[in-house]
């Protein structure tokens, strides 16, 4: 999966003359923490909530809420925008997961999607992040979800699917990962698209799997 496939191409954003009075007032109405400040479709920056929370109080403190306004309408997003070559940007074709680790390594709750000339493609939020992994292990889709405590040995997985295969269901989601304090042992989720896996459980346990849970998703 691609970061093309789960980014918001659907986005309002302004000119880099726009007022910051009319910025705040998108971003209020519809509930935006971000606004990209875009020019012939590329972008030049991005608008956001700590931002303005920044620019704000320290005119604030010495204005009247008419001289506030005043301001605000004669400052233009340019002036305090965050430019894009002081954002984190990601392209289309990255890999989701590699936009994943962007996320967590630079603390981050959104990324601009950029192309390789600069034109804003789309933007990548936590929650398409989330969307995207929900999707990738199939939470949400019908069948059986098993858990099987596993060594992190050669053959252990193509051993089990053999196994699996035997019964002529379909695996559709695979995800396994390691213990922390014990890297040779581990979890092997496997997603089978039926609600009929007792005997397959069974089986498993015949040949020694130890199997953590089992949950069936109609």
């Amino acid at each position: 999966m691609y970061v093309k496939n789960r980014m918001v191409t659907d986005i309002i954003t302004v000119f880099p003359e726009a007022s910051l009075s009319l910025a705040f007032q998108l971003m209020v109405e519809k509930g935006f923490s971000q606004l990209p400040v875009v020019k012939d479709k590329k972008l030049l920056g991005m608008i956001t909530e700590q931002v303005l929370t920044e620019f704000s109080p320290s005119k604030a403190t010495t204005l009247s809420v008419y001289e506030l306004n005043y301001v605000l309408s004669k400052t233009t997003c340019a002036d305090i925008m965050i430019k894009t070559s002081e954002l984190v940007t990601c392209m289309p074709d990255m890999l989701i997961e590699e936009a994943a680790v962007l996320f967590d390594e630079k603390n981050i709750d959104f990324l601009p999607v950029i192309s390789e000339s600069g034109v804003l493609e789309g933007i990548l939020t936590k929650s398409d992040i989330i969307s995207a992994f929900i999707e990738i292990v199939g939470t949400n889709d019908f069948g059986t979800r098993i858990a099987i405590e596993a060594k992190n040995e050669m053959g252990t997985l193509a051993d089990i699917s053999s196994t699996i295969n035997n019964f002529h269901v379909n695996i559709t989601h695979v995800s396994n990962y390691f213990y922390a304090n014990d890297s040779s042992n581990g979890e092997i989720i496997i997603r089978l698209n039926t609600l009929d896996s007792d005997e397959i459980v069974k089986h498993l346990e015949s040949k020694g799997y130890k199997i953590l849970s089992v949950k069936k998703n109609s």
